[in-house]
C-alpha cells in the first residue's frame, strides 16, 4: 500500500518528505483583496492633500478627517451598531477597550490563552491581571464552565476571541457576565461578517474589535473598527485614541479615569481603502465558504481528520480551517502526518517566508510565554502581580487549560490554503496532498 518496488526489489518511496515526488511544486496564489477600487480612491486622498485630519486638542478635526468619518458611519451601518471607532491596529484597540470599560490596576479580566497575544496582554496595559479560562473542545473559543470556575469578587471583563472564524457561546456567556457585574469585549478580529442569530459577530459583547491587519479577511495593511452600542463608551475609545488628557478640561469630561491617551489614530489613506474593502466583504467571505464546503466534502475519506463544527445558530468565515487528528486512527502523531502533508505542497506567493501555510496546533498556549511564567511586565519586580493593589494569586502552570494544551501538543491541524482566489484545482491539490499521504501512511509508520 505505502511503496512501490523497482525491477530489483528495492522500495521506492512515495511521500516527499522520503524523496518521492510533490503533489505541486508551484505555489499558490497570494490572497489578494486590494484592485483597482482601492488604488483609485487612494489617489484621491493624495491629490486632496489630507493624508490625516486629527488633532490631539479639543476641536472639530479631534475625531478626524472625511474618511475617517465616512468609515466610522459606514462600518457602524453594515454591522447594525451605533457606534464605530477607527484606530490604526486591533492591538490598540484591544487596549483601548480596557481602558474605556474603568479597567483598574489589580483588577482581573478573564482571557483565552489560544490567541493572539495581545488579546492576553491588553490588561496589563492598565495593570490589571490576566486571568486564563480555558476553551471548548469543539469550538476553540472561551468555555463557558471554564469562565465561571474562573470568577472572583476581582473579575471586571472578559475578553472573548471569535477564534478561527466563529462566534462565541454569546448568550449563555453574556447572562453569566451580566450575573456578576462583568463586561465583555469581543475580539473579532478573524470573524467579521459572522453571525449568531441575527447578530453580527463583534456586536454581541459591550465593545467589539474588529481586524484589518494584512492577513485578515479584508485589509488596510494595519488598522481597526472598535464598535459599542453605548454612548459612553463609544466617547472614551475616541478619547484614549486621541491624547484624552488633552482634551478632559476642553470637552467637560468629570470622570478621567483611565484618560489618559495614546496616538491610535488610523490615517485617511487606511480609511479610504477600508471603505473600499469593506464593500467586498460579503463577496468574499461566500468564495471562503464555498471552498470549505468544497475541501470538507473531499477531505471527508480520510478518517483520521475530522472537519469543524459550527456552532447552532451561527455561520462560520473561516479565518483558517481548523481540522482535529486522531492519532489512534491514523497510527501517529499529528506533527508526522502534518510534515509529511507540508512536504507535497508549495508556499503561497508573497508569504514564501513562511513556508507552507499548514500548522501543528495553532500556538502554544499564552501563559506557557516567559512574561507570565516569570510574572514580568513593568520593570524588574514583577509589576502589576507583585503590586499591593493585587489581592490574589493567579496560577500560570502547565495543566491549568488541559483543553487548549492538548489541542496545541496533539489534536488541532490549520491551514489557509482554502481562501479566496484558489481555483478548483488549486483545491484539488490541497486533497490530493492529504490523500496521497494517508495512502501511503505505512512509510511514516
Amino acid at each position: 500500500m505505502s511503496e512501490c518496488t523497482s525491477e530489483i526489489g528495492v522500495a521506492v518511496a512515495k511521500l516527499a518528505i522520503n524523496g518521492g515526488s510533490k503533489v505541486r511544486e508551484h505555489k499558490f496564489p497570494a490572497y489578494r483583496t486590494i484592485g483597482q477600487e482601492e488604488k483609485d480612491a487612494t489617489m484621491k486622498v493624495l491629490d486632496s492633500g489630507i493624508l490625516s485630519r486629527f488633532l490631539g486638542s479639543w476641536h472639530d478635526d479631534f475625531y478626524g478627517g472625511p474618511q475617517i468619518r465616512a468609515l466610522e458611519k459606514e462600518w457602524a451601518e453594515h454591522f447594525k451598531v451605533k457606534h464605530a471607532v477607527a484606530m490604526n491596529s486591533a492591538t490598540s484597540g484591544l487596549f483601548a477597550a480596557v481602558g474605556a470599560l474603568g479597567i483598574e490596576p489589580g483588577d482581573e479580566v478573564i482571557v483565552s490563552p489560544y490567541t493572539m497575544t495581545a488579546s492576553a496582554v491588553a490588561p496589563l496595559i492598565y495593570n490589571a491581571i490576566p486571568v486564563f479560562a480555558d476553551i471548548e473542545p469543539e469550538y476553540y473559543c472561551l468555555s463557558l464552565e471554564s469562565i465561571e470556575a474562573n470568577i472572583t469578587p476581582r473579575t471586571k471583563a472578559i475578553i472573548i476571541v471569535d477564534i478561527f472564524g466563529q462566534p462565541y457561546n454569546a448568550d449563555a456567556i453574556n447572562a453569566l457576565a451580566k450575573k456578576h457585574g462583568i463586561k465583555v469585549i469581543e475580539d473579532c478580529a478573524q470573524a467579521p461578517g459572522a453571525t449568531l442569530g441575527n447578530q453580527f459577530a463583534g456586536t454581541l459583547g459591550d465593545i467589539g474589535v474588529y481586524s484589518l491587519n494584512y492577513h485578515k479577511h479584508i485589509h488596510t495593511g494595519e488598522g481597526t473598527l472598535v464598535v459599542t452600542n453605548d454612548d459612553d463608551l463609544a466617547e472614551r475609545l475616541r478619547l484614549i485614541r486621541n491624547h484624552a488628557e488633552q482634551v478632559v478640561e476642553g470637552h467637560g469630561i468629570d470622570n478621567i479615569v483611565n484618560m489618559l491617551g495614546f496616538n491610535y489614530r488610523m490615517t485617511e489613506i487606511e480609511a479610504t481603502i477600508a471603505r473600499e474593502q469593506l464593500k467586498k466583504l460579503d463577496g468574499l467571505l461566500e468564495e471562503r465558504k464555498a471552498n470549505i464546503a468544497y475541501l470538507e466534502k473531499e477531505l471527508a475519506s480520510i478518517p483520521c481528520l475530522e472537519m469543524p463544527k459550527v456552532r447552532p445558530g451561527a455561520s462560520h468565515v473561516y479565518i483558517v480551517h481548523p481540522l482535529q487528528f486522531n492519532a489512534e486512527i491514523a497510527g501517529m502523531h499529528r506533527n508526522t502526518f502534518v510534515d509529511a502533508v507540508k512536504a507535497e505542497l508549495a508556499p503561497i506567493e508573497l508569504r514564501e517566508t513562511e513556508g507552507v501555510r499548514i500548522t501543528s496546533g495553532y500556538l502554544k498556549p499564552l501563559y506557557l510565554q516567559p512574561l507570565y511564567q516569570k510574572k514580568i511586565a513593568y520593570g524588574s519586580k514583577g509589576c502589576p502581580w507583585t503590586s499591593d493593589f493585587y489581592t490574589g494569586n493567579v496560577s500560570y502552570e502547565k495543566g491549568i487549560c488541559p483543553v487548549a494544551e492538548s489541542m496545541y501538543e496533539d489534536k488541532l491541524i490549520l491551514h489557509e490554503l482554502m481562501r479566496p482566489g484558489m481555483t478548483q484545482a488549486d483545491l484539488d491539490d490541497v486533497v490530493a496532498a492529504f490523500t496521497k499521504v494517508w495512502d501511503n501512511r505505512g512509510e511514516l509508520i
